[in-house]
């Protein structure tokens, strides 16, 4: 996946987990933060490949 996609992608896990977030089931509470959590790495990645497509 190249540097858009990945952030892209991430963005949406983002939004996502923070949407289970405000729910009142724990679990899927747990399971936003989660989400939301691998939304930041793929954000993450993204931003890295940017990185190294510049050098």
């Amino acid at each position: 996946m190249g540097e858009f996609t990945d952030k892209l992608k991430g963005a949406g896990n983002q939004v996502a987990g923070n949407l289970k977030q405000g729910s009142s089931n724990e679990r899927v509470r747990e399971e936003g933060a989660a989400q939301e959590l691998k939304g930041d790495g793929q954000e993450i990645k993204g931003k890295i490949k940017g990185v190294i497509n510049k050098l």
